[in-house]
């Protein structure tokens, strides 16, 4: 599950909430003036450019023009509820990866462009925004939605999802790429339709939610100590045992994650997630009305789902009819590597593979994206490419 920022009331959410911020840019930019300047002894100002002009670069950067390409983003009507897909390739004859979001409640389609679009070369890339979450919380009243909003449902939405691409690209497999809370129903869905996927790739898997809190628990305050930080220790102390048998609310779920993203567990070598914040702001795909939205939608998610999700475990998960594959970063806590690990070892699958990625930890398409999108072409096109879905790279 994805971590709060600190400074902000774990008690309204339990992620980052996005802000709208004006982008300065320095130079020329097509597209932009330049302000001028009368008197050259002075120098220039920077140029405020607003959140449109900054988008429509961005947009116009990736647009996809190839003859055979796909770029479209558009609701479908999925179980009663409009749900907003992101669909992007150079090449329909290319095979397809469904993107599972994370959170739950916290979409990727927004900060998609800090890493996609190389992957739009050699497969069409999907991004979802699932039910309660970004773009698709803002299409529907959640009133009305509330009482769906369960991990069967979600469930249910998938596979419908799953369905939509198979018919409408005529494939008979895609590839699904569950990320954190994603993998939930990525297991799922790979363990009750395996005919319908060339393979499953998990990338900071959800195994055992207890088990993977303690250890990231342990973790922050193994290194709060380490670093004499009495603060983070004092913090962590307070509530102990973590996570014991209480309930996991918002505000013992976010202190243990605000000390884990400090220590680079979230994003290796980084004490924040504003990185990924920001660029949501600059999303092309999301209008100003999404992102004031996204705040409540995750928060309106994870009022639903947590305590179903906190109950999970996928332990004993281990046959599958289908390729399995994890992409782990070395160093996430958010979601244990070593739990996953674990896991992996006892899984039977007509494939499998564990991917370590040393320098990440739980943001891995964006920390590594040239290892990320290097072994999504080595490990995983090779399988579709056997069956006959995409043309061989040359």
């Amino acid at each position: 599950m994805t971590a709060p920022a600190p400074g902000i009331p774990v008690s309204k959410t339990a992620i980052l909430t996005v802000l709208l911020f004006a982008c300065l840019c320095y130079g020329q930019s097509a597209g932009v003036q330049q302000s001028t300047n009368s008197n050259p002894s002075q120098p220039s100002q920077p140029q405020m450019m607003s959140r449109p002009d900054v988008t429509s670069i961005i947009a116009a950067s990736r647009k996809i023009v190839s003859p055979n390409g796909v770029d479209e983003l558009l609701p479908l009507q999925i179980n009663g509820s409009t749900q907003w897909v992101s669909i992007r390739g150079k090449d329909r004859r290319n095979p397809i990866i469904l993107f599972l979001h994370g959170g739950p409640g916290s979409p990727t389609m927004p900060a998609d462009y800090t890493f996609q679009t190389p992957w739009e070369d050699y497969f069409t890339v999907v991004q979802w925004d699932q039910r309660g979450t970004g773009k698709t919380y803002a299409a529907n009243d959640p009133d009305a939605l509330a009482s769906t909003m369960t991990i069967p449902q979600m469930t249910s939405d998938t596979e419908e999802v799953v369905q939509y691409l198979l018919k409408t690209f005529s494939k008979r497999k895609i590839f699904l790429l569950g990320h954190s809370w994603g993998t939930i129903l990525g297991l799922a869905v790979a363990q009750r339709h395996p005919e319908w996927l060339h393979a499953y790739l998990g990338v900071g898997q959800m195994i055992n939610i207890r088990r993977s809190e303690e250890e990231g628990y342990r973790f922050a305050l193994d290194e709060a100590r380490s670093h004499h930080n009495s603060e983070a220790e004092k913090e962590l102390l307070s509530i102990a045992p973590y996570p014991g048998t209480a309930e996991l609310t918002f505000a013992r779920i976010g202190m243990q994650r605000k000390w884990i993203m400090f220590y680079g567990g979230l994003t290796y070598g980084r004490t924040d997630f504003s990185y990924d914040g920001n660029a949501w702001n600059l999303s092309p795909d999301y209008t100003d009305k999404d992102l004031d939205l996204v705040d409540e939608g995750s928060l309106y998610s994870l009022t639903h789902l947590l305590s179903a999700a906190e109950e999970l475990n996928y332990e004993n998960l281990v046959t599958f009819k289908c390729p399995i594959f994890l992409f782990e970063g070395r160093h996430d806590y958010a979601t244990s590597h070593t739990v996953a690990d674990e896991w992996f070892k006892r899984v039977h699958a007509p494939a499998k593979k564990l991917v370590w990625f040393e320098n990440s930890a739980h943001m891995v398409m964006q920390e590594e994206p040239g290892r990320f999108l290097y072994h999504l072409i080595t490990d995983l096109r090779p399988i579709a490419e056997k069956a006959d879905d995409g043309p061989l790279i040359e």
